[in-house]
């Protein structure tokens, strides 16, 4: 039997959001765009992960050849606030270490585009991440993407379930590509790296 380590095993970023054509462009999904735009990258396609309630793709980034960094991108389908459970079946399945998850999500205290990155903290009453932390501890990587508080009186979750305004789409494509870039970073040359290139 081979025994993971952080040498031998894969990454695993996750993106969080909700599954349904409903929901593909609502704030609370920028984390499978990120996700999505990997998958593009790698150039393959998600497909359903046995037990696991989630949708995965297995692949390279970095260097091409045995350089480049295994990634298993994954996407859970269990809705936002039950993530947790396919994250970590995920997890187990392909014997990956805690510090080697990435999720990339949305959040409300970050000017709208704007990146942090960091590994393990709160979850700042994100129920993406609660439900993660609550399945297998808070000391994994997080690609944090600014959307800003919502305007006025509205109701936080009726902002993040909400579509990008107008405004805010035509520089979406943009944000959305530079935190594929950050994740892509944060794997291959580590969090301090990344976070001094991208951090905003």
């Amino acid at each position: 039997m081979v025994v993971s380590t952080p040498e031998n095993a894969p990454w695993l970023v996750v993106g969080l959001g909700n599954p349904g054509p409903e929901y593909a462009m609502n704030r609370h999904n920028v984390g499978f765009m990120a996700v999505d735009l990997l998958a593009e990258r790698i150039g393959g396609k998600f497909k359903r992960a046995g037990k696991a309630q989630a949708q995965v793709l297995e692949g390279r980034i970095g260097p091409v050849g045995p350089a480049g960094r295994r990634v298993i991108l994954a996407k859970p389908m269990s809705f936002m606030n039950l993530s947790g459970g396919p994250v970590n079946a995920l997890r187990d399945f392909y014997k990956v270490p805690l510090s080697q998850v990435v999720a990339v999500h949305d959040e409300l205290d970050i000017d709208y585009g704007a990146l942090r990155l960091k590994l393990g903290g709160g979850d700042n009453g994100h129920n993406g991440l609660k439900s993660m932390t609550k399945a297998m501890g808070a000391d994994y990587h997080r690609v944090r993407f600014g959307i800003g508080r919502p305007p006025g009186r509205m109701q936080v979750a009726d902002f993040v379930l909400k579509d990008f305004a107008s405004a805010e789409r035509k520089e979406l494509g943009y944000f959305v590509d530079r935190a594929a870039d950050a994740a892509e970073c944060l794997v291959i040359e580590g969090l301090e790296r990344a976070q001094s290139a991208y951090n905003s």
